[in-house]
């Protein structure tokens, strides 16, 4: 996650209700645990998987517990810190670092590469998302496989339905506000929190670029993967792609 203001919408405002925003963590893995299996994810080779915006572990831990030796990669401290405490007994490895900085971690010969949860559109421009897409296969020896899911932003939402109601309780009430752009997506983390002198709200924005699954598939095609998914799954886009040259 490149992008400056990403970094700080994270470490200012969504680290804070991340977690809750996501939902039962348990129910959340069981489900990732299911589609790595149903879709063959298991380790075939040296057993080193990396993910990439690694957040709080759903990734991380679903694919150590189907035996991968996992490196979680995310820039906010908070959320691996969860993270390492979701493992418990697992080990996974955690690095606070950039996911533009995975040619650092080539040495390790992954066998997999994950970028869950719509990371890949955190990135600052496509000419960025092409780089990382280069430096993934790069990393990735032949038979090498990557796995991503994202939302498709490339047909532009008006009236309402930029308005997304994303959770509510008896605490707290998130919206999401899209504004679109040419080439990117203003997003509006809207939330309000019952505190001891009543509701208040709290605002931050961050710009996503609108990435659709034409596009990753075509820059996946154009650096040696062979497209083995393409889906559409609670409204993400999940691409399962292995790397034959």
């Amino acid at each position: 996650m490149a992008n400056s203001l990403v970094k700080q919408h994270y470490d200012t405002h969504l680290q804070e209700f991340y977690t809750w925003m996501i939902g039962d963590f348990e129910n959340k893995l069981q489900d990732q645990q299911t589609f790595f299996e149903t879709n063959g994810i298991v380790p075939q080779r040296n057993k080193i998987a990396i993910d990439l915006g690694a957040g709080h572990g759903l990734q991380s831990v679903a694919l150590a517990r189907l035996g991968f030796e996992v490196t979680a990669i995310d820039f906010n401290t908070k959320l691996l810190d969860e993270l390492q405490q979701n493992a418990g007994d697992i080990r996974i490895q955690v690095a606070e670092d950039d996911i533009k900085h995975i040619k650092k971690y080539a040495h390790l010969s992954p066998e997999l590469i994950g970028c869950w949860g719509d990371t890949l559109a955190h990135l600052e421009s496509d000419r960025a998302l092409e780089t990382l897409i280069v430096d993934i296969a790069f990393c990735l020896k032949k038979g090498g496989r990557f796995l991503t899911s994202f939302r498709d932003y490339s047909k532009e939402k008006t009236g309402s339905q930029i308005f997304i109601p994303v959770k509510s309780d008896e605490e707290r009430l998130l919206t999401c506000v899209l504004n679109y752009e040419p080439q990117k997506v203003k997003v509006t983390d809207l939330l309000w929190q019952r505190e001891a002198n009543g509701w208040q709200q709290k605002v931050s924005s961050y710009y996503k670029i609108r990435t659709s699954p034409v596009l990753v598939e075509r820059l996946l095609r154009n650096n040696g993967f062979e497209i083995q998914l393409n889906t559409l799954k609670n409204g993400m886009c999940h691409i399962i792609a292995q790397k034959i040259r």
